[in-house]
């Protein structure tokens, strides 16, 4: 029987544990991991983490392993396709909205703005403490505002929350849970 203390989210769900223990903030630095996630943030809208969690390699099959410089040649095509996909959410406000990401994610890199910096500029590259309890901040606000002002979809304060807890710019282990610590000694 597993002893370890957990944040209550992850339950007894092997699938949800497993995330919790090995990738839930975890500083994230690989600039297509950071907008991977967003985009899939983006999808969970509505939606528990763990149907995303059970899609994920089904969403990176469907996107071309999220490969941003793919993602943006999607075309209505491509859009039918996705839309017709049983293994992934099929919202095409959410599918457009990846391609549309991609686009923008490859035009800031275009004019050598590395994705990976621009998000973790708002913490001076370092993760903070967070409220587990928390769905959004004044950060989180502020990081939404910017990323709909470059033209992003389905990343409103709550949905950019979740991003930065899940990617490490904010650390939300609750006291007590045995990864808080770990995490922390895995700033960079």
């Amino acid at each position: 029987m597993d002893s370890k203390q957990r944040c209550g989210w992850a339950g007894s769900n092997p699938l949800m544990q497993t995330y919790h223990d090995t990738e839930w903030g975890v500083p994230q630095r690989d600039p297509r991991m950071l907008w991977e996630t967003l985009m899939l943030e983006g999808f969970q809208a509505g939606l528990s983490w763990e149907i995303i969690l059970r899609k994920r390699d089904a969403f990176r099959e469907a996107f071309a392993g999220f490969d941003p410089q793919q993602v943006a040649r999607f075309d209505e095509h491509d859009i039918e396709r996705l839309m017709a996909n049983p293994g992934i959410v099929r919202a095409r406000a959410k599918i457009m909205a990846t391609v549309k990401g991609a686009q923008i994610f490859n035009a800031m890199q275009e004019r050598g703005e590395d994705f990976a910096a621009y998000c973790w500029s708002f913490t001076a590259g370092e993760p903070i403490a967070g409220n587990l309890y928390d769905t959004q901040t004044p950060l989180s606000a502020a990081i939404s505002k910017d990323l709909k002002a470059r033209g992003f979809k389905f990343v409103g304060p709550t949905i950019v929350y979740a991003w930065m807890q899940a990617v490490g710019i904010t650390n939300d282990h609750m006291a007590g849970c045995y990864r808080q610590r770990e995490v922390f000694k895995a700033k960079r």
